[in-house]
């Protein structure tokens, strides 16, 4: 995941949840296409990664969370459960 990626989403407020729920199946529908490469999947992964943090960004940031707070509480948690 990258945090800048992830804040841009965010940020852009052109994309609503079920926007990016919707970006996600279709990027699940790609993967499973034959002939896909494996360098192809690995993007497919991280897109899928960072759109998904976005989601939680965003909800947090709808139930009351500063954006800057709801991004690092964010990482901390990813970084947290690397570790």
């Amino acid at each position: 995941m990258k945090l800048p990626i992830i804040k841009t989403i965010v940020e852009s407020g052109e994309f609503d949840e079920d926007y990016l729920d919707e970006t996600i199946d279709v990027l699940l529908c790609i993967s499973e296409a034959r002939g896909v490469k494996d360098e192809e999947m690995e993007v497919i992964g991280e897109l899928i990664s960072n759109i998904s943090g976005a989601q939680e960004v965003m909800r947090e940031i709808k139930n009351g969370t500063p954006q800057k707070e709801a991004l690092n509480g964010f990482m901390k948690r990813v970084m947290g459960a690397i570790n």
